[in-house]
């Protein structure tokens, strides 16, 4: 069987360095919030060029607390709205409701999978306060477009940034694009912990410092509760983990384009539709989604021939039963994507000889 995504023998290759890693860690008695997470804060803003790196539990807390500092800075309040892209992760859009904020779905580019940055402006109204792109499947969502809109709306530009770290756009990198970044560490990531976290990324010392307190009961001093907060840190494992697995994040990344390559060079079949890599550098390939009218049948034809995949992702947030008073709507390509899109194998150890099975076998089908 070739597997979607072999964690395992990921994590194998830096095996002796997470032990040592862990070993520091147990040593130190010191397990929340000190060297460890000052070590990978200042490796991930030197990574990302972000000047503020804040760590936290999750990716979806790093969204949270994004918005969430914005409310408490009075940049925003309940009821302002946020365009999102409508095919998205739930992950995205819970970060807005869960802030009393309400979310403006936008149909996305069926090219890219990407939020269609043209659909943008025919959205806002006098509550938008903010756009928070989605960097899906690693491919960086940006343009001059965007950021025009923003300064003649002005509006906050928050990057979901959980599949694409290391991507770029125009030599810069996904999560110091606009205002605000969420990270997500899940252990399937391109940068995966081994077990949850994330980290929220800012040109704004006033949002990092809003963010650290509040991700702390609301405490920037022990005892001392300036905001009703939450309890959401990175643990010092995890930071330690990170640490050594961010050194290789770029070869890890151009192993992906690799295989990406091989995939767009070899698939020929009328039946199956390609993603749009963009330019040099954009897509870090988180995920390699195809489209296909027969997705059931294709997956199912992979899997009887020893290539395992997933649906990223088989019902839009709109249909989900969370956000039921949204059943009605109707966003056909969003619709669409959800329908036909499957997940080719896709990791950093994937070899040539797997990708070319599974040129193979889509060629044939």
């Amino acid at each position: 069987m070739i597997k979607f995504l072999d964690l395992q023998q990921i994590n194998a290759q830096y095996r002796q360095e997470l032990l040592d890693a862990a070993q520091e860690v147990i040593d130190s008695g010191w397990y929340l919030q000190g060297e460890r997470n000052r070590r990978f804060e200042e490796a991930l803003a030197e990574f990302t060029g972000s000047p503020h790196v804040v760590l936290v539990g999750n990716g979806l807390d790093a969204l949270r607390l994004i918005l969430r500092a914005y409310k408490e800075l009075g940049v925003m309040k309940d009821g302002d709205e946020i365009i999102v892209p409508a095919n998205t992760y739930i992950a995205t859009i819970l970060a807005i409701t869960d802030n009393r904020l309400i979310p403006v779905l936008v149909e996305p580019d069926i090219r890219t999978y990407n939020l269609d940055i043209s659909r943008i402006e025919e959205a806002i109204t006098p509550r938008t306060r903010g756009v928070m792109v989605v960097h899906l499947y690693g491919k960086a969502c940006w343009s001059d477009e965007l950021e025009k809109l923003a300064r003649k709306y002005d509006l906050k530009l928050m990057e979901d940034n959980a599949q694409a770290i290391g991507a770029r756009w125009r030599g810069i990198r996904t999560g110091n694009l606009g205002d605000a970044a969420g990270f997500s560490f899940y252990p399937g990531k391109n940068l995966g912990a081994l077990g949850d976290s994330g980290a929220v990324a800012t040109r704004d010392p006033e949002v990092a410092k809003t963010v650290r307190a509040l991700a702390n009961y609301g405490s920037e001093r022990k005892y001392v509760n300036m905001y009703r907060g939450l309890n959401s840190r990175m643990d010092e494992l995890q930071a330690a983990f990170l640490t050594v697995k961010l050194k290789y994040i770029d070869r890890e990344n151009e192993m992906r384009c690799r295989i990406a390559g091989k995939y767009l060079e070899g698939i020929d079949n009328p039946k199956i539709v390609l993603p749009e890599a963009g330019e040099a550098e954009e897509h870090v390939f988180h995920i390699f989604a195809v489209r296909c009218g027969d997705r059931d049948g294709l997956q199912k034809y992979l899997s009887e021939n020893g290539v395992q995949t997933l649906i990223h992702y088989p019902i839009p947030p709109h249909k989900q039963m969370c956000y039921r008073e949204w059943n009605d709507l109707s966003f056909p390509v969003t619709e669409r994507i959800h329908h036909e899109v499957l997940s080719l194998p896709m990791s950093p150890v994937m070899t040539d000889e797997e990708a070319e099975k599974v040129v193979a076998l889509l060629n044939a089908y």
